[in-house]
């Protein structure tokens, strides 16, 4: 039952399966829920994101100035969360495809999961690789045409808008390719 789940789940979480999107007018508040990973405020100047990718390359370790450096992506999506409650946003960041065709070895197999904890190691998700790439993932650093505020996430966060919210994890500070 488990494998033909997973069949099910990649055959309809495809690139040309997409989440709805929405109107500026639709925009309304987000509440700052969760907390986890977030204890301290963050200084935007020494943040750093640490990318492992896998053993033939050496780790990364990357500003905002460099996410910001890939092409710049908004969208405007409903946040669902698991708590019953769902909100529409408009994100601004860049595609994880485009962070990981940027800065994983070229020509190598993408292994199947990626792994991301924030900073203090206090919250972390685990994702298949398909669903990282889909094309309305984002690595967000604004949220409704600001940056973000700590509460959610600053300065970087995920956006999946094909998963619920408790994947769309806030103040990433490492992301891992792995098995």
């Amino acid at each position: 039952v488990l494998r033909f789940n997973e069949r099910l789940g990649h055959t309809y979480l495809s690139d040309g399966r997409l989440a709805p999107t929405y109107d500026l007018s639709a925009i309304g508040p987000l509440k700052p829920n969760g907390e986890y990973g977030l204890d301290d405020d963050v200084d935007v100047d020494t943040w750093r994101l640490h990318v492992i990718a896998n053993s033939q390359m050496a780790p990364l370790e990357l500003t905002l100035a460099d996410i910001k450096a890939l092409p710049r992506v908004t969208q405007i999506t409903r946040l669902h969360c698991i708590e019953g409650w769902s909100a529409v946003v408009q994100w601004t960041g860049a595609r994880f495809s485009d962070f990981t065709r940027k800065y994983f070895p070229p020509g190598a197999q993408l292994p199947p999961y990626v792994y991301m904890e924030t900073p203090d190691s206090e919250y972390y998700v685990g994702l298949d690789t398909k669903s990282a790439l889909h094309p309305q993932t984002l690595l967000c650093y604004e949220r409704n045409g600001q940056p973000l505020e700590d509460e959610h996430g600053a300065p970087l966060r995920l956006v999946m808008p094909v998963k619920y919210g408790i994947k769309n994890i806030k103040r990433i500070g490492l992301i891992r390719y792995t098995d």
